[in-house]
């Protein structure tokens, strides 16, 4: 597939759009114009800023008064490392292939990458523990390169690893964000079980279900996530008062939606 033909597949997030070209290849991208500061307000800086997502989108945060030509001029000043980006993503996009739980793979934490190393040691109780950049996972007998036997020895030492951490992580974001939910009464209940498709729900007596995965992501896709079941127990479908009541109690939730999109096939691998 060409450059050309991915940049037609991105969706639009914003209603400004710009294209550039870097040899033979178009690139297009998205413009975010931050709000324009009011008179007593400090000064913001004045770059444009650069972001190429995992799924190829760029997008050009600016202030707001940029000109068109202003922003140009910086995409082709970054148009070398734009055009290596999103052959990079491309390439990993491509590549995303089910977990097979040997030293050397990618696993994530709260945003962050780490590398899995296996270690044996018979002294040892099995355990999985986060350190230098690494999660390791201990076991006590070497296991053989059979993706089955590993299956079975290894991926349940990391799914309730990530059990326990999510519990922890999602009770101090649930905790940290009620203050901003007003419409909730007391403390809403919540589990956690993995899904293949959703990232949490809320039944209509409002607890809530929230995907162990998702603490492979950043905390503010996780506050994305609460928040917007939270939302449901006020309004129960997407309606457009669900919508305004999520704008206002995480006005950039639409940019933190979209980095968690981006992510989310590499985040439910398994």
């Amino acid at each position: 597939m060409t450059r050309q033909a991915v940049a037609a597949e991105i969706r639009i997030t914003t209603s400004e759009r710009g294209v550039f070209t870097y040899g033979n290849d178009t690139i297009h991208y998205d413009v975010i114009r931050k709000t324009k500061p009011a008179d007593n307000a400090k000064k913001t800086a004045r770059k444009v800023i650069i972001k190429v997502h995992p799924d190829q989108r760029v997008v050009a945060t600016v202030p707001h008064d940029a000109s068109d030509d202003a922003i140009q001029d910086a995409m082709h000043k970054r148009a070398r490392w734009i055009w290596q980006s999103i052959d990079e993503f491309a390439k990993q996009k491509d590549t995303v292939l089910p977990k097979r739980y040997v030293s050397g793979e990618t696993q994530f934490y709260l945003g962050k990458r780490y590398v899995l190393k296996i270690i044996n040691d018979a002294k040892q109780v099995p355990n999985v523990k986060l350190s230098r950049g690494k999660l390791n996972v201990t076991i006590k007998h070497e296991v053989s390169k059979d993706i089955d036997e590993r299956l079975v020895k290894i991926k349940p030492l990391i799914d309730k690893w990530y059990q326990h951490k999510a519990k922890a992580v999602f009770h101090e974001r649930l905790a940290d964000l009620l203050p901003k939910a007003t419409w909730v009464t007391g403390i809403p209940s919540f589990r956690v079980m993995a899904m293949k498709k959703q990232w949490g729900s809320c039944s209509t007596k409002g607890n809530l279900m929230l995907n162990p995965h998702l603490v492979k992501a950043p905390k503010e896709c996780i506050d994305y996530v609460i928040l917007h079941e939270l939302c449901h127990i006020s309004e129960h479908n997407h309606s457009e008062r669900f919508w305004r009541l999520l704008t206002q109690v995480m006005p950039n939730w639409k940019e933190v939606k979209a980095k968690l999109d981006d992510m989310a096939e590499m985040y439910l691998n398994e």
